[in-house]
């Protein structure tokens, strides 16, 4: 088993604590889920695409909460009121709960649910007050003056 020492980023980096427990829960988690199968999609710079194959699921039995940093995907299968006698049963179909955790200013933008295709799509949405910006120096009320030069 490999163990990391995040020693290095707590001397040079302040608030990355989360990036932190991400890493140590990461470790030590033994079983990631395996069901449902699902890709995770670029789209473009900004845009993903969470893909998750839900066979033998209808909508009604699929919910999907976003909550601040996490999107949490519950699948609760309603039982079958005939008895079956399976021969093979290849497909599962069991309840199953899946958690993803977003970085900061990704958010949720819809939901789609074709084929049996659960299709989730996220936006990186960062502020205006947190892009990058060019400082003028010695120049007075240099911010403005930037962004009216850029508007121009």
């Amino acid at each position: 088993m490999r163990t990391f020492d995040l020693t290095p980023l707590y001397r040079s980096a302040i608030g990355f604590d989360r990036l932190a427990q991400m890493l140590n829960d990461a470790q030590r988690s033994d079983a990631t889920p395996s069901y449902p199968p699902y890709n995770i999609e670029l789209v473009s710079d900004d845009k993903y695409r969470i893909v998750m194959a839900l066979a033998g699921f209808d909508r009604s039995e699929i919910d999907i909460t976003f909550e601040r940093d996490s999107l949490h995907i519950v699948g609760r299968k309603q039982k079958d009121a005939t008895e079956r006698t399976y021969l093979h049963r290849g497909i599962a179909a069991r309840d199953f709960e899946q958690r993803f955790q977003l970085a900061n200013h990704v958010k949720v933008t819809g939901a789609t649910f074709d084929n049996g295709m659960l299709n989730i799509e996220l936006v990186r949405e960062v502020p205006e007050a947190l892009k990058p910006r060019k400082i003028v120096i010695d120049g007075s009320d240099n911010v403005t003056a930037l962004e009216q030069r850029q508007a121009a």
